[in-house]
């Protein structure tokens, strides 16, 4: 069965938080982070999980963590389950960085809307559906803990002392950094890295990566070789991303907005999600996806052999 949710009870366990994929279970130094299948859209939550989903995310996550921490440390300690990972509480800063090398996603659905500066970055005149922007742009978001993020520029963050101007361009040179190093690795595989997003946060005076790294669910992805012709043919970019449930939500006339209804989820637009997420993880990593066994007392049983104590 898809890990909907848990419900456990941990000793020394001192707190807890739902979030819109992620269990979190706290205890005194060390978070636990469980992965369900839970997936989002437009700030919902659907209302059917996506088998292996959780897994995918949560080794793509470590897969990526552990690749990227030469160039800035993150909370990542172990993965004890497929589903699990534990990790540094960390204090988040409230602000996601979104950085963007093609104009694809938000970025595009505001650009035909007629906009042509995003998060005080400029987009050019003429661009094309998912035309590569002359270099990637840095378009920054409030964090909520619930209903839909906003756009933010970096002026706009420094003016509101959401971090100094110093901590901020620290973080964009990781932010660009970590764009670089997963478009080579990317591009490695086959594919290229078209957006992404990374959450950053404090840990002893230290500035980590919190969250994920260039996971579906973070992360936009396309198949390097159909680029150029579907460009050429004015045809969409296949999305190895979490992009084609959006767009099948908005077929389906829903964007999140007041007074639409989530559609139904059939059994067959289900497993091709699932299929979808398993395919990205063969792909980036070169490796079969193996099935972890996903029952609750497993992954309970897992958690409590690998806190301390």
């Amino acid at each position: 069965m898809p890990v909907a949710a848990t419900d456990f009870s941990f000793p020394g366990q001192s707190g807890y938080y739902r979030g819109k994929v992620r269990d979190v279970y706290y205890f005194d130094k060390t978070l636990v982070a469980i992965a369900t299948d839970r997936i989002s859209a437009f700030d919902h939550i659907l209302p059917r999980p996506i088998p292996y989903k959780g897994q995918v995310l949560n080794q793509l996550a470590a897969y990526f963590l552990d690749a990227t921490k030469d160039i800035v440390p993150n909370w990542k300690q172990s993965v004890p389950h497929p589903n699990v990972t534990m990790g540094l509480v960390c204090e988040p800063i409230r602000i996601e960085m979104v950085i963007r090398g093609y104009l694809a996603g938000h970025a595009l659905r505001e650009y035909k809307a007629g906009k042509r500066v995003l998060c005080g970055e400029p987009m050019p005149e003429g661009m094309i559906d998912n035309q590569a922007f002359p270099q990637p742009i840095i378009t920054p978001a409030t964090k909520a803990d619930s209903g839909h993020d906003e756009d933010i520029s970096a002026a706009e963050i420094i003016r509101r002392e959401i971090v100094p101007k110093e901590v901020f361009e620290e973080m964009s040179r990781i932010t660009r950094a970590l764009f670089q190093r997963g478009t080579e690795m990317a591009a490695k595989r086959g594919l290229i890295l078209v957006d992404t997003k990374y959450e950053f946060g404090w840990h002893n005076g230290t500035l980590m990566i919190i969250d994920e790294v260039h996971t579906p669910d973070s992360s936009r992805y396309w198949y390097a070789d159909k680029y150029d012709q579907n460009q050429q043919d004015r045809k969409p970019q296949e999305q190895l991303s979490k992009e084609f449930v959006r767009e099948w939500l908005m077929a389906n006339g829903f964007q999140g907005l007041e007074g639409q209804k989530m559609p139904d989820l059939d059994d067959a637009f289900v497993d091709q999600v699932s299929n979808r997420y398993i395919a990205l993880y063969e792909q980036m990593t070169g490796e079969d996806f193996e099935k972890g066994d996903d029952a609750p007392e497993v992954i309970e049983a897992a958690i409590l052999n690998a806190l301390p104590g």
